[in-house]
């Protein structure tokens, strides 16, 4: 797995996050990436060949494995961080959308050169609007997904320990079979930290939710405490009292067009109304 390739590009979510979400993002990198690359491949990758049972009959023992470890530790890891880190990819390709548009904005605006287009790759998206849904979104996903895969973990490996020793009557095997798991204490241990990052991982979550839905609250009690200031409700009087002076203008020129149109199909009404003039 090429977790160098995903750091590149969920990181650049890095700089449009909160500060829980920088923090949420170290401890993912650092103390789950790093900790599963270089410590928990080599402490589990004697698993199969190391278990063991007290027979020789054919087959027993890799039977006996796949009923106790149904999936590998590793495997399961790497496919928990891979969706928790996928939403984040959501917030970056809607940052990517919103600097696309403001890149056309300022081409049609004839501020299109490069010096300016490289400022907007630049400079932090404001988390509001429908970026604040969907980073909104990505923070839930997060939480179901850590939950989701805390949960198989206790279900597959109840109490989150390794057994040192796990009795078999599965299969091929002649009758119950003792089989012992290579290291459990030590794999016990990487078991427990892996699980509490991923609880802090949980908790930085949902402070994130809990700050963004706050701050979100704050702005629009703000907004409705502070209403516009009397220049800009005149400015926009005015603009309402242009915009009903165009409306009128407009029908009075679609019924003069209409009047016209009658008196060239009806010569005999511009008569009258000629007569009319001249009384």
């Amino acid at each position: 797995m090429n977790w160098a390739g995903l750091y590149t590009v969920v990181s650049g979510v890095n700089r449009h996050s909160t500060a829980i979400g920088r923090i949420w993002l170290s401890v993912i990198f650092i103390f789950r990436i790093m900790v599963l690359v270089v410590a928990a491949e080599s402490v589990w990758g004697d698993e199969k060949s190391a278990f063991t049972c007290n027979t020789q009959q054919p087959g027993c023992n890799s039977v006996c494995y796949d009923h106790f470890f149904p999936i590998s530790h590793v495997r399961l890891w790497a496919l928990q961080l891979i969706l928790v880190t996928t939403p984040a990819l959501l917030v970056a390709m809607h940052v990517a959308y919103q600097q696309h548009q403001e890149k056309k904005l300022l081409v049609l605006t004839g501020h299109g050169d490069p010096k300016h287009l490289e400022e907007v790759k630049k400079h932090k998206m404001r988390i509001s609007g429908s970026l604040w849904w969907t980073y909104i979104c990505s923070v839930i996903f997060r939480l179901l997904f850590e939950a989701v895969f805390m949960y198989i973990f206790y279900v597959i490996y109840p109490g989150y320990q390794m057994i040192r020793l796990v009795k078999c009557e599965a299969y091929p095997c002649p009758n119950t079979v003792d089989c012992f798991i290579s290291r459990p204490t030590e794999k016990t241990i990487f078991t427990v930290f892996m699980l509490a990052t991923s609880g802090i991982c949980i908790i930085l979550n949902m402070a994130e939710l809990v700050y963004l839905v706050v701050r979100a609250c704050s702005h629009r009690a703000q907004r409705d405490s502070n209403p516009p200031s009397g220049k800009s409700s005149s400015y926009s009087h005015k603009l309402s009292t242009e915009y009903k002076q165009n409306e009128i203008n407009q029908l009075l020129t679609e019924q003069d067009s209409s009047l016209r149109d009658m008196l060239r199909r009806n010569p005999g009404l511009q008569e009258k109304s000629d007569r009319c003039s001249a009384c």
